[in-house]
């Protein structure tokens, strides 16, 4: 769908194609169909294309090299080994690996379909209603407490501010402690 508006926004006045062309398109739909969502493989031939879609080879080969300058597709060429001896590398090309993608600028083209809805009311009310137990709960612990809940004792920055809270609670309790202390054995 983002290559079909991609393609029918960018198409000029009066021309018969876009930017990608109808060719292109339908190149494009058949690897998303070939993709092997498994393992992640998209290697079709050119042979494939052209039987598959009933094209020249040179209309499929415009048609790649529209979808790559465009940002829809990239490949990686592969070789193999011919076994043959002599100088310079002796290789063969083998099919492609290709790979699909969604550029920017088509990705805007679709709009409200790529988006992510908005969550239902229900939901809404549940997480504000269990962002105030928390926040009621918190409000029971102590400071220490909080800050174990809050940081990662294993972090050297959290654990530094446990320490910390652990720090100003016994200094906090020996003040206390020296506030309540029995004032009749001081005579004066």
């Amino acid at each position: 769908m983002a290559a079909r508006r991609y393609d029918l926004a960018g198409r000029q006045g009066g021309a018969r194609n876009g930017p990608l062309g109808h060719v292109a398109i339908e190149v494009l739909e058949l690897l998303a169909n070939l993709v092997n969502y498994r393992s992640g493989r998209l290697d079709p031939s050119l042979d494939y294309l052209m039987a598959k879609l009933k094209r020249s080879r040179d209309a499929i080969v415009r048609a790649l090299a529209a979808l790559r300058r465009h940002g829809f597709l990239d490949w990686l060429r592969r070789f193999e080994p011919t076994g043959n001896e002599g100088r310079g590398p002796q290789v063969r090309q083998v099919s492609n690996a290709y790979r699909l993608s969604l550029p920017r600028r088509a990705l805007a083209l679709l709009g409200r379909y790529f988006q992510t809805p908005a969550a239902p009311d229900d939901h809404t009310h549940a997480k504000a209603q269990q962002l105030a137990e928390i926040a009621a709960h918190r409000a029971t612990l102590s400071e220490v407490d909080r800050t174990r809940m809050d940081v990662d004792p294993d972090d050297p920055l959290g654990a530094a501010l446990l320490r910390f809270a652990e720090a100003r609670a016994a200094r906090a309790e020996r003040e206390s402690a020296r506030q309540t202390e029995s004032q009749s054995g001081f005579i004066r």
